[in-house]
């Protein structure tokens, strides 16, 4: 597929995706966000004391906010991801649970601190995936360029569900794969 066409298939599996995700019952997503906390743990737990970027939740994601207290107590720190520029990478914000948030782009919260931090390991949410690990965002591209810019590169995890495997994303050059890929059902290495 050319470049183009590439842009009109994501877009569109894209919606097909969201669609499916945030159609799926709160109860079965609910099991799902359980397996995928346990998971997580275990495999956070082989590097204790990181920081660790997050996702405040969105659209149905797998939401990360539990797995944060359990991190803390173990510690961990944790950051937030900001939109500065809505061409360049994220930036990371140092946060802990009670301090304030304010409004970011898509009215996602994001520390009001701007204490700045790069993360060791990150955890990005998926829309949808491939078997090599490539992660289908929003299209923003925000998170391959945050992989692209981060010296050291961080442990890129993927966090989503098992309904958005696809055969492939049709990787381009921009595309940064994910180190690990987590679901409900497995963690996929790269």
């Amino acid at each position: 597929m050319d470049p183009a066409e590439v842009r009109v298939w994501r877009k569109a599996e894209r919606q097909r995706l969201l669609a499916l995700r945030t159609g799926t019952g709160q109860a079965e997503r609910g099991l799902w966000e359980q397996r995928i906390e346990e998971r997580l743990r275990a495999l956070l737990q082989e590097r204790p004391g990181i920081i660790l970027g997050v996702y405040w939740p969105f659209q149905a994601e797998f939401d990360p906010r539990p797995l944060i207290d359990c991190l803390i107590a173990e510690g961990s720190a944790v950051a937030l991801p900001a939109v500065i520029d809505k061409k360049g990478p994220l930036e990371y914000r140092a946060w802990r649970p009670g301090e304030r948030l304010v409004d970011g782009v898509w009215n996602i919260p994001i520390p009001e601190s701007r204490r700045t931090v790069v993360p060791q390991a990150v955890l990005a949410p998926l829309v949808g995936f491939d078997r090599d690990c490539y992660r289908l965002g929003y299209g923003g591209g925000y998170f391959d360029r945050t992989l692209a810019a981060l010296k050291p590169r961080p442990w890129a995890i993927g966090v989503g569900f098992e309904v958005s495997q696809l055969e492939t994303i049709y990787p381009q050059d921009f595309d940064i794969p994910m180190d690990l890929v987590v679901t409900e059902a497995s963690v996929r290495r790269r």
